[in-house]
């Protein structure tokens, strides 16, 4: 597997090669946006970590061209605490996000869990149904595609994921740190990631998102789907 390294600290990108290239993962590293897309140009990464302030080409752009051209995994490194910046970093495709300063641990078993779910590995989630239907929401699990009233949803593979995984599974409640155990296979991490894809999924599939019919928060434990 090859992962590509885009971060503007050297500092922080000699670690992030160092703890990745101890997992026998094959790392090319850059330092801005033009360096990256110039690597991806050479040899395309099967997975990309990705800073989102650098100089030039920023972190958002970057992801937009690669999402342009291939729908490759891609883990955004930030300092920037406000939730717009993550959103408008998942809504472009990423994976998934961890902000700085951040445990090189954590991040490698970020970067093994996208790859292993990238390369259809097993993390111990159950196989959901084939094709889920609830009132005017058509789920095809196989085909990875949703409808509303017959008109395509269009989803990140992350947000598709929580929908199949909860729409499964109705009347269950899973708490936050479930979720990101089960459908993102992390033992660990930020569950601020999971309240991001559910805000974004009632956004997307439900007539109402301030009164959700499907995505339902249990105060106190999490979230569960109600059909």
């Amino acid at each position: 597997m090859h992962v590509l390294v885009v971060e503007d600290d050297q500092t922080v990108r000699d670690v992030v090669v160092r703890y990745l290239e101890r997992e026998g993962l094959s790392v090319d590293a850059a330092g801005d946006g033009r360096e990256a897309l110039g690597h991806a140009a050479v040899q395309w990464p099967d997975l990309v970590v990705l800073d989102l302030m650098l100089p030039g080409i920023n972190g958002l752009d970057v992801c937009r061209r690669l999402r342009a051209q291939a729908p490759v995994p891609v883990i955004m490194l930030t300092a920037r605490g406000s939730e717009e910046d993550r959103v408008v970093g998942l809504e472009l495709g990423a994976d998934d996000y961890v902000a700085k300063p951040f445990s090189p641990r954590e991040l490698v078993a970020r970067v093994k869990a996208v790859l292993r779910r990238a390369s259809g590995g097993v993390n111990g989630i159950e196989t959901p149904p084939a094709e889920i239907v609830v009132g005017d929401l058509h789920i095809d699990v196989l085909a990875r595609e949703v409808r509303r009233q017959g008109a395509a949803v269009a989803l990140t593979a992350r947000e598709f994921d929580l929908l199949a995984f909860l729409a499964a599974r109705p009347r269950v409640a899973f708490r936050r740190e479930d979720l990101l155990e089960r459908v993102w296979g992390y033992s660990y991490g930020d569950a601020s990631t999971v309240t991001v894809h559910v805000r974004r999924l009632r956004e997307k599939i439900e007539k109402d998102p301030a009164q959700p019919r499907h995505v339902m928060t249990v105060w106190g434990v999490g979230y569960r789907w109600e059909s």
